[in-house]
């Protein structure tokens, strides 16, 4: 992560937590000339609300998953922290907070930790010449082992080296 991404994250998370959810990521973007912060938000579904939120009517309902109440929330309260500290992030940028998504991104040791079984998409860099020249990958995820990715396609196990991999993330099954 960048200083802005680590000082938001920083800011952010607390106030997630105090919301009943944990803080995925932060994104700090430039697309189409226009800078985006963003900050992802997740909650397991099983999980419980924080109850002074839901008392406060702050955030509906008592079950997990990640609602637009729940961004707003948390949006609300975060927005004015980062005006406090204007000198973090130069220029105007928009500011978004929303769900890691169902088919977020895998970066941190403790995401793979929790998603393990789960079917999940690799990207790699360079296509594979030991596998036909495929680049992408969609089977059970194994393990994750210090950066190197493990995973499942059509009953044959693969490991995927750091260097290798461009990105992994969940994926549905519809």
């Amino acid at each position: 992560m960048s200083k802005i991404t680590d000082e938001v994250a920083a800011l952010a998370a607390p106030i997630a937590e105090k919301h009943g959810c944990e803080l995925w990521s932060v994104e700090y973007v430039k697309e189409a000339g226009t800078w985006f912060l963003r900050v992802f938000i997740d909650r397991e579904q099983n999980a419980v609300t924080n109850v002074a939120d839901v008392a406060d009517g702050e955030v509906e309902g008592v079950t997990g998953g990640i609602s637009i109440e729940l961004c707003e929330a948390v949006s609300r309260e975060l927005d004015p922290i980062l005006d406090e500290h204007e000198d973090l992030i130069p220029g105007s940028y928009t500011f978004e907070v929303s769900s890691a998504g169902a088919e977020r991104q895998l970066k941190r040791p403790s995401d793979f930790a929790r998603f393990i079984g789960h079917l999940t998409e690799v990207k790699l860099y360079v296509p594979r010449k030991d596998t036909g020249g495929r680049r992408e990958y969609i089977g059970k995820l194994l393990g994750y082992d210090n950066g190197a990715v493990e995973l499942e396609v059509d009953g044959t196990a693969y490991r995927f080296e750091k260097t290798e991999v461009a990105n992994v993330r969940l994926r549905v099954e519809i």
